[in-house]
């Protein structure tokens, strides 16, 4: 069993903003990797009002839809914004408040699991379910998954799914507009150097 220390789950390849949307796993379990995507406004990019919901420093005045949503405590492990550019907001060993009311099958043990903050890592890339991802969040998405798989041993490749998954009544996200297909190739070629 690898001999992982406690809160070392920072990715050097990405930038550190600490969210204080976070606590412990109850069991140190990580095996299962969540897909989300956002947008602030929605279907608007770049700005800085990802990492202001998620360090609840959202200024409502900004925009009429922040008034909606700066009372929600939230966060993600990971960011991938267009760029490629990799923002880190919670060790993946700590419990990142991601994915909400959610349910999985967790074929390993023959039922449904819910919770899943509680075991779970959640990226989210910066885009909605109509504009086409770009090359470099898959890029950056594949190093991240690369990067987790290696640090823990009961995720694996087969144990990634949406949010919209996972929630299928609340949401849609990562959307018809990723493309699980070209995500899944490339990380099967990565994962086979």
């Amino acid at each position: 069993m690898e001999n992982k220390q406690p809160f070392d789950g920072w990715w050097k390849s990405a930038r550190k903003v600490v969210s204080p949307n976070c606590d412990s796993r109850p069991t140190g379990e990580v095996s299962l990797l969540v897909i989300h995507a956002i947008s602030l406004p929605p279907g608007q990019f770049s700005g800085h009002a990802i990492e202001a919901l998620f360090t609840n420093q959202l200024v409502v005045d900004e925009h009429p839809f922040f008034a909606e949503i700066a009372h929600l405590r939230v966060s993600a492990h990971l960011l991938i914004r267009r760029d490629g550019e990799c923002v880190q907001f919670v060790d993946t060993d700590q419990r990142a408040w991601h994915a909400g009311r959610s349910c999985w099958w967790d074929a390993r043990q023959a039922g449904w699991r819910r919770a899943l903050n509680d075991f779970s890592v959640g990226i989210e890339l910066e885009g909605d379910d109509v504009s086409p991802y770009t090359r470099a969040q898959y890029d950056a998405l594949i190093e991240a998954v690369v990067w987790l798989l290696a640090r823990n041993p009961q995720l694996d490749s087969s144990r990634i799914t949406s949010h919209a998954h996972v929630s299928p009544l609340r949401k849609t996200d990562p959307g018809p507009a990723f493309d699980w297909a070209y995500f899944q190739q490339r990380l099967g070629s990565r994962l086979e150097r």
